[in-house]
C-alpha cells in the first residue's frame, strides 16, 4: 500500500512544545483508516518470544519502522551487549527473527529504527522481565507451575451475584509487625497458613477465610514502573497504577525481583494457594493508560498509534495520569485482549477489575467479555464506569455506567448508593444516609434493587442515575469504600466529629450491613471490617506503610464490629433471597414498606425469593438519631441482624406486627409463624 507512506512520513512527524508531544494529523488519519486496518491488523497468536527447547521465534508489530534488531543480553539490567539480530520484515507490519537451541533465561529488547530515531523498546508482549521491567526475557512457562498446578480445582461459583469481594493491596495485608506473617509484603505472604497477631488473633489468609470473603480483588499486580526493584530495602510504597510491562508479575512482591521466574512462580503459587481455600482471585488492570507517556515502550515502538490525541495534538488525558489508550484501534484492542486471555489461562485469574473503564471502548470490552466466556463463564468483569477527564472517545462508545446495557455480563460500580450511604466521595464533610445526611432514601433503595428497574424507586430523587443502569443484578457492585479517598471509619469520623466512638461505630456497622444485604455484589474495603483507619489520608496511592498497613491490633480492639461483619456475610451466603439472578425476581420478590420516618429504608423479600427456604425476610435502616417503631405486614418474627450482632441464628422474638428499630442501626428478621401470638423470649 504505497499510498499510506508509512515508513516515511508516520514516522518521526512529533514536534515538542511545552514538553508535550504533539501528533501529525496525516498519522491520525493514516492509523484510523479501514485500509490501514486492512493491510496491518495481524490476527496471529505469536506476538512476543515463542519459547520451545529447540528454538525461539520473536516477533513484533512495527508497521512505521525502516528496521529492527534484536539485541540479546545476559543480565536484565547492566552489561553489553551479547548479540545483535536483524530482524526479517513479515506479513501485516511484523518483524520476525529465529534463534535456533535452547535459549531461556536470554533477555532481550527490540532495536527499533524508526527514521533518524533509535529506540530500545521491550517487548509489549513480555511474559518475564528483569529487574525493574527494562528487558524482557524468554521463558518456559511450563518451569515455573507449582505442584498440582494442572490439577487445581476452581472454588466454585454458580452465579456471579453470589460473589462477595474482598480489595487488597498485597502489601497491605502483611507489613505491619503485628501481623505474623513471614514473607511481609509479598505474594506469598498472601498464603501463609496459621499466623496470628500478638493478641492471638488470625490474621492474612485465615482471618480472610474466617471473614468468608468468595473473592480476593488485589490491586494492580502487574509490572509497573513506580517502585525501584533494586532498592526495596528503601520499602516505598505505590498502588500501582502506572502500568509498564501487562504481561507480568511486578518484581517488588516477589522474593528475588531479578529472576524473571522467580515472580511468575510465586503469583502461581499465590492463587494456587488461595483457590485451594476457597477464595477466587481478581486482578485490578489498568489498560487504560501507560505509566510513560511520550517515552512509553509502545509510543516509541509505534509512534502515535497507541495512544489518543486532543485535536490540539496533545496526547489526551482523560486518565488524569497523563495519556490514555486508544482501544478503539484494532492492535491496541488485540494488545489488552491478548493480555486478559493470558492472565486467565496462563495465571488461572479469577476475575478483572478495569480501571477507569469509562476509557474503554465497548466493543473492547464485549470482546473480552467474549473471549473470557470462553476459557471459563465464572470469571467476573467490573470497573470503574467513569472516566477521569474528558476523552476524544465518543460517549456512546466509552464503557460508561450509562452504558452498562450495552455490557452484557460486564458489571459497575455503584456510586449511587456509595455516596448514597457515607456523602460524597470527594467532599470530606458530606454525609449520607447513614452519617447524618439527609433525603438518600431513593439512592439507597436504588442501591438494594442493584441500579435496576423497580416500580416502587422514584430515580428523580437519585443522586446520580436518574433511570436504571443495570440490566440484571450481577451489573452492580455496591460499595461503601474502597482504597480510593478516605476509609469508611475515617469519613465517619471526619463528617461526625461530635458523636461518641459508640454512635460511629453504629454508623460503620449500619454502612456495611446496607452493601451485604443489598441485590448485587458487594464489595469491601480490606480492614473495614476492623475499622481501619489511614490517619484521614485522602489519597494514600504512595504514602508509607504507616499510612496504608492494616493494623492487625484493631482486629481484637474492635472485634465486636470484625464478627458483626462476619456474621452479616454468613448471612448472605446462606439465604439466597439476597442473592437474586434477574430483575424479574427482584421486582416480583423485594417490596419496599412504607416507613414512619424519614431517614429510614425498610423491604421485605417475599415468597421464598430466589428458592429461599425463609419465605418472608424483612430489613430495615433506621439512620436516625432516636429508636424508632416499624410496622410490619404480618405478626411472628425473629431478628438475626441487629446493632451489634449478625448471622443466620434467631437472637429475639418478637410476636407482634410492630418492631422496634434501635437508631443507626440495621434490622434484618424472619417471619415465623410459630412465633405469632405467643409471649416473647
Amino acid at each position: 500500500m504505497k499510498d499510506l507512506h508509512i515508513n516515511k512520513n508516520l514516522s518521526t512527524q512529533q514536534t515538542k512544545k511545552k514538553g508535550t508531544t504533539k501528533r501529525s494529523s496525516q498519522s491520525y488519519e493514516v492509523f484510523s483508516s479501514k485500509e490501514f486496518y486492512d493491510e496491518f491488523h495481524y490476527y496471529g497468536d505469536d506476538l512476543g518470544a515463542v519459547y520451545s527447547k529447540g528454538k525461539t521465534t520473536f516477533r513484533v508489530w512495527a508497521p512505521t519502522a525502516s528496521k529492527v534488531n534484536l539485541l540479546l543480553f545476559e543480565e536484565g539490567i547492566g552489561g553489553e551487549t551479547r548479540q545483535k539480530e536483524a530482524m526479517n520484515r513479515d506479513i501485516k507490519g511484523t518483524w520476525i527473527s529465529q534463534l535456533d537451541g535452547d535459549v531461556k533465561g536470554i533477555f532481550y529488547v527490540y532495536e527499533v529504527h524508526i527514521n533518524n530515531s533509535i529506540n530500545e523498546v521491550t517487548d509489549p508482549y513480555a511474559k518475564a522481565v528483569g529487574v525493574n521491567g527494562r528487558r524482557a526475557m524468554v521463558v518456559d512457562l511450563s518451569l515455573t507451575n507449582p505442584i498440582g498446578w494442572d490439577n487445581l480445582t476452581k472454588p466454585s461459583l454458580e452465579n456471579f451475584t453470589d460473589a462477595i469481594i474482598y480489595e487488597l493491596h498485597v502489601r497491605d495485608l502483611s507489613i505491619h509487625q503485628n501481623s505474623g506473617i513471614a514473607n511481609a509484603g509479598k505474594f506469598l505472604g498472601i498464603i501463609e497458613e496459621g499466623t496470628k497477631s500478638s493478641e492471638g488473633k488470625k490474621t492474612g489468609l485465615d482471618h480472610m477465610k474466617e471473614l468468608g470473603i468468595t473473592h480476593l480483588h488485589l490491586l494492580p499486580v502487574f509490572d509497573f514502573r513506580s517502585i525501584d526493584e533494586t532498592t526495596l530495602e528503601k520499602n516505598n510504597f505505590n498502588w500501582g497504577y502506572d502500568p509498564q510491562n501487562y504481561n507480568v508479575p511486578d518484581g517488588s512482591y516477589s522474593t528475588n525481583p531479578y529472576c524473571g521466574v522467580t515472580r511468575i512462580k510465586e503469583f502461581k503459587k499465590m492463587v494456587q494457594g488461595l483457590n485451594e481455600n476457597g477464595i477466587r482471585v481478581i486482578m485490578d488492570v489498568v489498560y487504560n493508560h501507560t505509566g510513560h507517556t511520550a517515552n512509553s515502550h509502545l509510543n516509541l515502538l509505534v509512534p502515535e498509534y497507541f495512544h489518543r490525541f486532543t485535536t490540539d495534538g496533545d496526547f489526551s488525558n482523560g486518565s488524569g495520569c497523563g495519556n490514555e489508550i486508544a482501544d478503539e484501534r484494532s492492535m491496541v484492542r488485540k494488545m489488552i485482549v491478548d493480555s486478559v486471555v493470558f492472565w486467565a489461562t496462563e495465571y488461572k485469574i479469577d476475575g478483572f477489575r478495569f480501571d477507569l473503564m469509562g476509557l474503554h471502548d465497548i466493543e473492547t470490552m464485549n470482546l473480552i467479555r467474549e473471549e473470557l466466556y470462553k476459557v471459563d463463564p465464572a470469571i467476573i468483569i467490573y470497573g470503574e464506569g467513569w472516566t477521569a477527564s474528558s476523552t476524544p472517545l465518543p460517549s456512546n462508545r466509552q464503557a460508561l455506567k450509562v452504558n452498562a446495557p450495552k455490557l452484557s455480563g460486564i458489571a459497575m460500580f455503584s456510586d449511587d448508593i456509595r455516596d448514597g450511604i457515607k456523602g460524597h466521595v470527594s467532599n470530606d464533610k458530606d454525609a449520607g444516609f447513614a452519617n447524618g445526611g439527609l433525603d438518600f432514601e431513593e439512592s439507597v433503595k436504588f442501591g438494594i434493587v442493584a441500579s435496576t428497574e423497580h416500580d416502587q424507586i422514584d430515580c428523580s430523587k437519585v443522586n446520580y442515575s436518574k433511570a436504571p443502569w443495570a440490566n440484571e443484578p450481577s451489573q452492580a457492585i455496591n460499595y461503601v469504600s474502597a482504597h480510593d479517598d478516605l476509609t469508611l471509619w475515617d469519613k465517619i469520623a471526619i463528617t461526625n466529629p461530635e458523636d461518641s466512638k459508640e454512635e460511629r461505630i453504629k454508623m460503620h456497622n449500619l454502612s456495611n450491613a446496607i452493601v451485604l444485604t443489598s441485590q448485587g455484589i458487594p464489595f469491601l474495603h480490606a480492614g473495614v471490617e476492623m475499622l481501619r483507619t489511614k490517619g484521614g489520608d485522602h489519597n494514600s496511592y504512595q504514602s508509607p506503610d504507616s499510612v496504608n498497613k492494616i493494623d492487625w491490633s484493631r482486629k481484637a480492639t474492635y472485634n465486636q464490629v470484625f464478627q458483626y461483619h462476619k456474621g452479616l456475610i454468613e448471612l448472605r451466603k446462606q439465604r439466597p433471597a439476597f442473592r437474586m439472578t434477574s430483575t424479574d425476581d427482584i421486582q416480583k420478590h423485594l417490596r419496599f414498606i412504607e416507613m414512619p420516618r424519614e431517614n429510614m429504608v425498610g423491604y421485605t423479600l417475599i415468597d421464598s425469593a430466589n428458592g429461599d427456604e425463609w419465605e418472608t425476610i424483612a430489613v430495615l435502616f433506621n439512620a436516625n438519631t432516636e429508636d424508632i417503631e416499624v410496622t410490619l405486614p404480618a405478626e411472628g418474627w425473629g431478628v438475626v441482624v441487629n446493632g451489634k450482632v449478625a448471622g443466620t441464628e434467631i437472637i429475639e422474638r418478637i410476636s407482634q406486627n410492630k418492631v422496634i428499630v434501635p437508631a443507626r442501626t440495621a434490622m434484618v428478621l424472619v417471619q415465623d409463624d410459630t412465633i405469632a401470638s405467643k409471649s416473647l423470649i
